[in-house]
């Protein structure tokens, strides 16, 4: 501004305008502190100054304006981000550049670790030459930088190469950097180098050097090794290979399956790569093996690539389909090995399925019959019996071979394995609700040793027998009973033979009327069909509800093995014994035991032996041992009262078939 003065103030007047612009405020804080409450009780008051102490009005103000607080300091002082090395190594020292990228997070001096292991020729920072001192009056030195942010260091470095054994190895040391970063240069040529504790970025190879650049993570050292190439004077020789190829060929139903392992050995020279000869019929699915880095197929050939030189010998696997007919004359297709000297190995075929090969039928050239177990993977292996097995002549690998059968196809039927054909129940009713129940099984078994019968609940077997024979069951895990079974012979049909049971049930008493339902045994084998018998009180009319089973006339067992011992014909239901009351269990005593010596069943048969003397008999014939489960009796179910006649077909192995009944007294038969 052209009319501006400018007025220059001693050191007396600023102080003094200091002072009055201070006591403005103060006086601006008693007012709020102090005056306006002691106005609010007494409104007189004189006008004054208040004098008080400078660290006092610093306190006051402090308290009347406070601060924000202040920042933490960093956990660290200051922080190693990056190292580069950039050497080279001749004549047993490796000597270059170390640049080191430092951030200072600290206000003041900060002491900055130099790697351990370097011998530093000269040290700058930012272009500046950089001190460097002892830390801790130790061998390990350090940097003082005095200001925050970023500093690179850069340092004139020499190291020490190790050789031995024909071997030279550089070894940097670890560092807290997060990134570690190497060029190392090697004038001269031929060398194999070989890196720990880092990867490979980069290499350069020139006609009088080789550069290589390296990356570390810091936390480790980083050690290079090299050593001179040794020239191969195998690359130079002619190849020269033996081969071995073992494959198997399955025959199925839908497609042929082909696998083979392939060994080569290496007499002479180098293998980068194998050829396999495949015919048109054969699709490769797969190679496998530790050496094998990509395989293809060109021109009916299957190329299959190394991941280095084979220099002895090498193997893998092959995996593939083929496409040969389902049966009738079939060329087994071979695969080859191609460029070898000698050829060794084998062939093993086999069909899966319901088939086999003929043996008139086989036709071969270039192959011997050969056991499977002299052959190794995959054919040694197999199990069949109908596998063929050959090898092949160890003469001339180019001279021809071939390979054709005769394939016979059968029609898979299903075999049975065990199966009730026929099974038929008779039941005896009372009025006290007690039954009594003879159970008979027409069975057909080829592999089963036992059938497992479980019994409905509160149910005790009186008897067992097996093709008229009485038999002591077993006893399963779940209160089921195991009665034995005959076996057919191998390859002979199975014959139908007769298991029987009786067993007697408690149950509720009959009244006027009810409802009444009948549980069958389970067995573990399905029963084709079932035939039912059942006696009840005739002084009752019984009506069998809807259900699996439905009435019929009655008709005699299907099975010949049931026929044998002819069933009872049921009581008229007007004889006098069907009309009488007294219709209890009690007279159901078994009348015969396995020596077929009569029961005493009363007082009257006197003089022969009774239930007791037969069973000490029987422990007696056990050689002391005393007998477990039920007495195996040869029992006659009687057949009291009126009956009905019902049939099922199909019932399914441990189903347990079930009848419902409604029962009602009948007055005209006599009941009261």
């Amino acid at each position: 501004m052209p009319n501006a003065k400018v007025y220059r103030r001693s050191p007396d007047a600023v102080r003094t305008s200091l002072l009055i612009v201070c006591t403005i405020e103060l006086l601006a804080f008693l007012t709020t502190q102090l005056v306006m409450p002691l106005a609010a009780q007494d409104t007189s008051h004189s006008p004054g100054w208040v004098v008080i102490s400078v660290p006092d009005y610093h306190a006051l103000r402090i308290k009347a304006f406070p601060t924000e607080r202040e920042p933490e300091p960093p956990p660290v002082d200051a922080t190693l981000s990056r190292v580069e090395y950039e050497l080279l190594a001749d004549s047993g020292v490796a000597s270059g550049r170390a640049t080191l990228t430092v951030d200072v997070l600290k206000n003041g001096w900060v002491r900055v670790p130099i790697p351990v292991g370097l011998f530093v020729r000269e040290a700058k920072l930012d272009g500046k030459p950089l001190s460097l001192a002892p830390a801790n009056g130790g061998n390990q030195l350090s940097a003082l930088l005095a200001h925050p942010g970023r500093a690179v260091i850069t340092l004139t470095i020499a190291l020490p190469i190790d050789a031995g054994a024909g071997e030279e190895r550089l070894s940097l040391p670890s560092t807290s950097s997060g990134v570690t970063r190497v060029t190392l240069e090697i004038p001269r040529t031929g060398v194999d180098l070989t890196l720990y504790g880092g990867i490979f970025a980069d290499s350069k190879e020139s006609p009088d050097k080789n550069k290589w650049t390296a990356y570390g993570s810091g936390s480790q050292p980083v050690v290079f090794a090299w050593r001179r190439k040794i020239e191969d004077h195998q690359n130079a020789l002619p190849l020269r290979l033996h081969g071995r190829l073992t494959q198997f060929v399955g025959l199925g139903e839908d497609s042929t399956s082909l696998s083979a392992n392939a060994t080569l050995e290496v007499v002479q020279g180098i293998a980068k790569e194998a050829r396999v000869q495949v015919p048109a019929a054969v699709t490769i699915n797969q190679v496998q093996g530790a050496a094998v880095a990509d395989w293809e197929m060109k021109s009916g050939e299957l190329l299959v690539t190394f991941i280095e030189p084979v220099e002895q010998s090498t193997s893998f696997v092959i995996t593939g389909e083929a496409t040969v007919p389902r049966d009738g004359p079939v060329e087994i297709p071979l695969l080859r090995l191609v460029g070898m000297e000698r050829e060794t190995g084998g062939l093993g075929v086999d069909v899966l399925g319901a088939g086999e090969i003929k043996e008139d039928s086989v036709k071969t050239q270039g192959l011997l019959r050969a056991d499977a177990t002299d052959l190794g993977e995959p054919v040694s292996s197999r199990q069949s019996p109908a596998l063929l097995a050959f090898r092949t002549h160890s003469g001339d690998s180019q001279a021809p071979r071939s390979l054709n059968i005769t394939v016979t196809r059968y029609t898979q039927q299903a075999v049975l394995l065990a199966n009730v054909s026929e099974a038929r129940y008779r039941v005896l009713f009372t009025k006290d609700g007690k039954s009594l129940v003879e159970a008979r099984y027409a069975v057909r078994n080829s592999q089963r040793s036992f059938v497992k019968i479980t019994l409905p609940t509160g149910a005790t077997l009186w008897s067992a027998a097996l093709s008229g024979e009485p038999i002591r069951p077993g006893a399963g895990p779940d209160a089921s009973l195991l009665v034995p079974l005959s076996k057919a012979r191998s390859g002979e049909e199975s014959p139908e033979f007769a298991v029987e049971i009786i067993y007697f049930a408690p149950g509720a008493g009959w009244t006027d009327k009810g409802h009444l339902k009948l549980s069958l045994p389970a067995l573990d084998l399905p029963v084709s069909r079932t035939g039912l018998q059942v006696f009840y009180p005739p002084q009752f009319r019984l009506t069998t509800e809807a259900g699996s089973f439905r009435a019929e006339d009655y008709a005699d067992p299907i099975s010949t093995v049931l026929t044998t011992s002819a069933e009872e014909p049921p009581v008229d239901s007007e004889s006098p014994t069907a009309k009488s009351g007294d219709y209890k269990m009690a007279a159901l005593t078994p009348p015969t035991a396995v020596t077929g010596t009569p029961v005493a069943t009363d007082g009257k048969n006197e003089g022969k032996p009774s239930a007791q003397t037969l069973v000490d008999k029987f422990h007696a014939n056990e050689r002391g041992s005393r007998a477990a489960g039920v007495l195996p009796l040869t029992l006659n179910l009687p057949t009291v009262g009126p009956s009905v006649y019902l049939i099922s077909q199909l019932t399914s192995e441990n189903q347990v078939p079930s009848i419902e009944f409604t029962y009602q007294q009948d007055k005209k038969a006599g009941g009261k």
